[in-house]
């Protein structure tokens, strides 16, 4: 069973469209608007997240745009808010091939946002922050897990200390440019 969408507010409509049909390569493929409880309005996009061509259902990422008297411009960066690290709270993308993590490491370079890169050993990952200040990944998986990394996850799971694994090399890609996307 897969996710069918993930919603978060939005501070900056624009520049979250903006962000995730230019620089991810999603499709804005529904918007939904409707008066909120509180008197106010709001809408409801929805981004489908799967690459062109893809059969079945998309996994989506969703993001309200929220019109309501008196609220408060929402807190949207999903990890600093709460007073955790930036790195706790983040969404991953699957990159699927080597070729689609190359051109997505690429796109957010070229739009001015500082990339890191980690090498975590069964898979490797590219991290931006998106103009909500939420953390987005995208992950290309370079083996399958085995049944003895299943074993030790339960045995870590279970464990007070449990054993350190090694820390993933990190390379960090300065942007060329002033970021494109506020």
């Amino acid at each position: 069973m897969g996710v069918h969408h993930v919603a978060y507010a939005t501070a900056d409509l624009d520049a979250t469209h903006r962000f995730y049909t230019e620089i991810m390569g999603f499709s804005l493929v529904k918007t939904v608007s409707a008066p909120t409880p509180q008197g106010g309005w709001a809408k409801h996009l929805f981004y489908a997240t799967t690459p062109p061509g893809h059969v079945g259902s998309p996994g989506m990422i969703a993001f309200w745009d929220l019109h309501i008297p008196d609220l408060e411009p929402p807190k949207t960066a999903i990890s600093v808010d709460l007073g955790l690290p930036d790195w706790v709270n983040h969404l991953a993308f699957d990159a699927v091939n080597e070729q689609r993590f190359a051109a997505k490491r690429d796109a957010m370079m070229n739009a001015g946002l500082e990339v890191v890169e980690l090498d975590h050993e069964f898979c490797r990952s590219v991290y931006a922050h998106d103009p909500n200040g939420i953390l987005v990944e995208w992950c290309l998986d370079v083996r399958p897990f085995t049944a003895a990394e299943a074993t030790q996850a339960e045995t870590k799971r279970l464990a007070e200390q449990p054993e350190f694994d090694d820390l993933p090399d990190l390379v960090s890609y300065q942007a060329a440019t002033e970021p494109q996307i506020p």
